[in-house]
């Protein structure tokens, strides 16, 4: 790629030179905070997402439209297309974006309009470079990064690079269309990803409800969403087959009850820690001292974890060892009829479905007791085994391939940023062929 025919430097050792014909100017120069309060809260409610930038609140996932529209928004701050939106507690997570939506924003944000020097969308890129960002964190105020704060006058502290504006149009006409390729190969390799993970889960319910031989004999199970299985396997109830326990939590006021994350001490499980899977739960965010496991209820080794309480219902793994659990999570101690491999791909099935016996009140929820009376089925053990043994093998080379296509995503994204940021602050030039 070009560089610029000449450089010159600057006072500001964090942006170091800057092509010879560039500038830089403190923020509170290049902005001005829009002040305008919405007066009937009816506009578009948006959001500032970490990846994204600013969007409309309504698309982000696990956001229902009525729920936000029950509060009054009435005094949240209005903003047009081309404002920066700053929420002032997670600038230094890139908690800030350029909208290109006309909304509304929580009061606790920040908004500004650019003047005529400043082409927003090149200030989009320029803000959310890593630079910048680590400079946003470096002005921010407050004792625990947790915590920090950029307040208006800090950012308009900041200097930034003032290309001339029209150049200030074509950097950002560049990486519209560079960022656009780089998206497109990375939701193709996603959409590969999540081709696996539908091949993954066919291959599972096939194996866990039909079994092995395409040529066995099959009886309908009785149960809907199960359908058919091979005629010697036989269908009980959890209950039946299972001791179950729903996890509980110390008294979190006794703070000699819990140790932190590093710390040796029994885990004491969460539903974030059942992200592992498949893989099994063999370590927690949080873990209990010996007086913390005395007021836990101890889930044996090899017992199923699933979630049975509000978004994250259905989520499951196995313990790898004696652990403790949340009243979110409960176990499942197979008895001597399941073997407990094959009973987490049994769950991987079953999982899917479990909202549908779920009682929704103001959480989703599906209890000890109403969880003791959805089906299993029971192939013998023999059976079992094979199946477990197949189904490991498939996970853990669909474990690999995933990983490789995440590296590949990973790359591009690193990719993305470090071309961002080469442009934006001169180290690239960029001329009209090349777009």
């Amino acid at each position: 790629m070009n560089s610029h025919s000449s450089y010159q430097s600057t006072n500001q050792n964090w942006i170091g030179d800057i092509p010879s014909h560039w500038s830089i100017k403190r923020l509170k120069y290049l902005t001005k905070v829009r002040k305008e309060l919405s007066e009937h809260g009816t506009e578009e409610l948006l959001s500032v997402t970490e990846t994204r930038g600013i969007v409309k609140r309504k698309e982000l996932r696990n956001v229902e439209e009525n729920v936000s529209r029950s509060e009054n928004l009435s005094g949240y701050r209005l903003v047009q297309k081309g404002d920066l939106v700053n929420n002032i507690m997670l600038v230094w997570k890139r908690g800030l974006g350029v909208s290109q939506y006309e909304g509304i924003v929580s009061p606790a944000y920040s908004v500004f309009s650019f003047n005529s020097d400043c082409d927003p969308n090149f200030f989009n890129y320029l803000l959310r470079t890593d630079e910048y960002i680590s400079e946003f964190r470096r002005h921010s105020t407050g004792i625990v990064m947790s915590r920090l704060r950029l307040y208006d006058d800090s950012f308009g502290n900041v200097f930034a690079h003032l290309p001339p504006i029209e150049e200030q149009n074509l950097i950002s006409r560049y990486l519209d269309k560079k960022t656009s390729q780089i998206d497109s190969l990375v939701d193709k390799i996603q959409k590969k990803i999540d081709l696996l993970k539908e091949q993954r889960t066919s291959l599972i319910n096939h194996y866990v409800t039909k079994g092995l031989n395409p040529n066995v004999e099959m009886k309908d199970s009785g149960v809907e969403w199960i359908g058919e299985i091979p005629k010697h396997w036989k269908i009980s109830k959890f209950g039946f087959v299972a001791s179950l326990e729903t996890g509980n939590t110390p008294s979190k006021s006794q703070e000699d009850l819990y140790f932190s994350e590093d710390q040796n001490g029994f885990l004491w499980v969460k539903p974030s820690d059942l992200d592992v899977g498949f893989q099994g739960v063999s370590n927690s965010e949080v873990k209990l001292t010996f007086e913390g496991k005395e007021q836990s209820r101890v889930i044996p080794k090899d017992s199923i974890l699933v979630c049975c309480i509000g978004n994250t219902s259905g989520k499951f793994s196995i313990a790898n060892c004696d652990l403790s659990t949340n009243q979110q999570i409960n176990s499942i101690t197979f008895k001597n009829q399941i073997l407990p491999r094959y009973g987490l791909y049994y769950m991987d099935v079953f999982g899917r479905d479990l909202l549908k016996w779920m009682n929704f009140v103001t959480l989703p929820i599906i209890s000890k007791g109403d969880l003791s009376q959805q089906p299993v089925i029971i192939p013998p053990k023999s059976e079992q085994i094979e199946i477990s043994e197949i189904l490991d093998k498939i996970i853990s080379e669909h474990k690999g391939v995933v990983e490789l296509h995440l590296q590949k995503i990973q790359l591009l994204k690193e990719y993305r940023q470090s071309l961002i940021s080469s442009v934006v602050t001169g180290k690239v030039r960029i001329i009209e062929d090349m777009i």
